[in-house]
C-alpha cells in the first residue's frame, strides 16, 4: 500500500528504510523523500516507525509531577479565594 502518492513509497519501502537505521520520518525523507512535498503522510510514516505520539509531548508529560499533570477535580479555579456575592449587605 502506498504511504506517500506523491514520491509512490510504499509501506514495504519505509520497513526497509527502518531497517537499514531510519527511526524518524525526517530520516525516512532523507533516504526516499517520503514527507518532503505534502506531508500528508509524516503521521502515517511515524506509525509505521512506532513513533504514533509526540515525542515533545512525551517527555513533557514525563518530566511533570503527577499532580502537576492532572489538577484536582474538586479544586475549582475560585476555590483559594471566596468571591463576595453581589446580594451580600456590606
Amino acid at each position: 500500500m502506498y504511504v506517500c502518492s506523491c514520491f509512490g513509497i510504499t509501506e514495504q519501502q519505509v520497513h526497509e528504510h527502518a531497517a537499514a537505521g531510519a527511526g524518524t520520518p525526517r530520516q525516512v525523507a532523507s533516504a526516499s523523500k517520503a514527507g518532503t512535498d505534502c506531508g500528508s503522510c509524516v503521521r502515517r510514516i511515524q506509525g509505521l516507525l512506532g513513533r504514533g505520539g509526540c515525542p515533545r509531548r512525551q517527555l513533557a508529560d514525563a518530566a511533570a509531577p503527577a499532580s502537576a499533570a492532572q489538577p484536582s477535580a474538586a479544586a475549582g479555579p475560585l476555590d483559594s479565594a471566596r468571591v463576595p456575592d453581589v446580594t451580600e449587605a456590606a
